[in-house]
């Protein structure tokens, strides 16, 4: 009798556990970076950590890289191929305007997690409400370090770049490049160290993690910097509505907990870490880095603020109030850099 039943639960027990592990959802990420890039390294883990804590296991992530090209990704999860990418907006000409917000300069140095949060806030408050992101969903919005110029030689003052072929990835920093007289070059980070070395460039506009992660200190022995850089750039991590269709609703509001702020400061995190082991790198091969002198960092605000004052009247058709936008953000700068870092949720393995 007693055997009977005990075959009986253990049976039942082992049709549930199949069941389970059977109806369990895996979410497909695009990645398209280097498998050391810390999106692979810390972002992508660190989320699955989450999401499979939050959901008991039955939502897990899984990571396939090279499914495309970066400016492809949003059409990639839009169609179904993958369910979740993250999206660099510079390298989509054209398709996105107001996600130009946070790229401008702030002359301050907010690290990267407090200006993600303050984005993913000002993004949910002001700028979902412009459609640019139709055919997904966003999950979490964030904004890499400051981005500072690079060279071969050493530039002191804008007059030094006038002219020179600078490597630009879209967005403000295309922009940017114009109003300084800059000759940009259309480069992705990895073409860098080549182009670089070969003397396509003289320079780049890049992220401090880039001198290490894409080797650009072995190239560009010299940095100009700017508080705050002289841009940012602008990431969203988007997935593919049709994947709540196959995770219960308990388990949907479970993943946007740790998604949203949380996910967006992760980003952020993950970008102020990288650019200290960039810098550190860029130290050890002798790197110099210099300062952008008062006179020239006052006509650097002048170029700024008629770059936003552009901005916000080419957005007003979209339907926002891009002052208002702004503004906000930078509110949001403030109060974000009072709160506590996210670090202390990420896995010691994955930092």
């Amino acid at each position: 009798m007693y055997k009977t039943t005990g075959l009986m639960i253990g049976t039942l027990t082992a049709a549930i556990m199949s069941t389970t592990a059977l109806a369990q959802t895996t979410i497909t990420v695009s990645t398209w970076a280097g498998p050391n890039h810390g999106i692979n390294t810390m972002v992508w883990p660190t989320w699955k950590s989450w999401i499979e804590e939050a959901t008991e296991g039955r939502v897990t992530v899984e990571v396939v890289h090279d499914m495309g090209p970066p400016a492809s990704q949003m059409e990639m999860v839009a169609d179904g191929i993958a369910d979740a990418t993250w999206v660099f907006h510079g390298y989509n000409t054209g398709r996105f305007e107001l996600t130009k917000l946070p790229e401008f300069p702030t002359f301050e140095d907010f690290s990267s997690e407090h200006a993600s949060a303050a984005y993913w806030r000002t993004h949910q408050e002001h700028l979902a409400a412009g459609g640019e992101h139709r055919g997904v969903d966003v999950v979490a919005a964030g904004v890499h370090g400051p981005g500072w110029i690079f060279s071969r030689e050493k530039f002191e003052t804008l007059d030094d770049m006038q002219g020179k072929r600078i490597r630009v990835g879209g967005g403000v920093m295309g922009d940017l490049s114009n109003a300084l007289d800059l000759t940009g070059v259309a480069l992705p980070p990895t073409s860098v160290y080549e182009a670089g070395s070969q003397g396509v460039i003289d320079g780049a506009m890049l992220v401090p993690e880039g001198l290490r992660s894409f080797r650009v200190a072995e190239v560009f022995p010299y940095t100009l910097k700017v508080d705050g850089g002289f841009y940012r750039g602008s990431f969203t991590i988007v997935v593919n509505p049709m994947i709540w269709d196959q995770i219960s609703p308990e388990d949907r509001e479970a993943i946007e907990e740790v998604s949203g702020e949380r996910l967006s400061r992760l980003f952020g995190y993950m970008m102020d870490v990288s650019d200290v082991r960039g810098v550190s790198f860029a130290e050890e091969q002798g790197h110099t880095f210099s300062e952008l002198g008062s006179d020239d960092l006052e006509t650097l605000r002048g170029v700024s603020d008629d770059m936003i004052a552009e901005w916000a009247d080419s957005v007003e058709a979209r339907g926002v109030d891009g002052m208002a936008a702004i503004e906000f953000f930078r509110e949001q700068l403030v109060a974000a850099a009072e709160e506590d870092s996210v670090g202390d949720l990420v896995p010691d393995d994955f930092k």
